[in-house]
């Protein structure tokens, strides 16, 4: 039987910015169905690797496919289109809009493209419009009750997990292949980082996506991942299951300094 072949496939992916090398030729493999984590410290280059997959920078060198075919060099639109999309370390919620329209822009790739059925508002448009507000609904309630309760509220009078969430919803709205999370716990107490660390768990049987996800928090990274790849000033000092990641010497050094991985 042939080897799956990765879904995601990064290969020496470098991006500078002037004389800064923000990453330095890595290399990643994602297959369908992981939950593959990249750690390291601040500045290590993670949310940038997040922002060469989803093309708001443009790779120095480098390649990756998805799906076998190349994605480097395409615009965010045409990224989003092939099935991969992300949430971000900054929340980007439009506040001014209802958490029920918040999460019915990611469905926006899914509506009829046409001006004239928008303008007229055609039969099939509106079914369309009714079919996407259904979904909404079903996204918001994989979190629970609480959130469906406030759909029509304004998203800036959520709580902050809250809007974490709604964005996360937003995300799904596409029927994404790939969910790449940026820091899906920042700010979150203990209490609301369990909450995270089920649902991220859930969303992969649930929404059949495969997962890619930035987090600080090793706590959360060791107990969800399939494998762990670690950068450090750009480049990938590790990569393996969570146990061994845990007991690399050069991790040990990135997080906790030289005297630490000498013990």
């Amino acid at each position: 039987m042939a080897q799956e072949q990765p879904l995601l496939q990064i290969s020496g992916l470098t991006c500078s910015f002037g004389g800064l090398t923000a990453v330095d030729s890595v290399d990643l493999d994602i297959y369908p169905d992981q939950i593959f984590s990249v750690i390291g410290p601040n500045g290590a280059g993670k949310t940038t690797v997040f922002n060469l997959i989803t093309g708001i920078y443009q790779p120095t060198a480098g390649d990756i496919l998805f799906e076998g075919r190349s994605i480097a060099g395409l615009r965010p639109d045409q990224v989003l289109r092939r099935g991969i999309t992300r949430t971000f370390q900054n929340i980007r919620l439009f506040n001014n809009m209802t958490v029920l329209e918040n999460v019915l822009v990611g469905q926006h790739t899914k509506m009829p493209g046409d001006v004239i059925s928008a303008l007229f508002r055609l039969p099939y448009y509106r079914d369309a419009e009714r079919a996407a507000e259904r979904r909404a609904i079903e996204l918001l309630s994989f979190f629970g009750d609480a959130l469906v309760a406030k759909k029509d509220e304004y998203a800036s009078s959520l709580s902050y997990a809250e809007r974490r969430r709604v964005e996360v919803a937003r995300a799904l709205g596409s029927s994404p292949k790939l969910l790449l999370l940026d820091e899906p716990t920042a700010g979150m107490n203990d209490s609301e980082t369990a909450e995270a660390i089920s649902y991220i768990q859930r969303l992969r049987s649930e929404f059949n996506v495969t997962i890619l996800l930035i987090e600080h928090k090793l706590q959360v990274t060791m107990g969800i991942s399939d494998r762990i790849a670690v950068l450090d000033y750009g480049k990938k000092i590790a990569e393996g299951k969570p146990l061994e990641v845990a007991h690399d010497e050069r991790v040990i050094e990135a997080y906790l300094g030289r005297d630490a991985a000498a013990r």
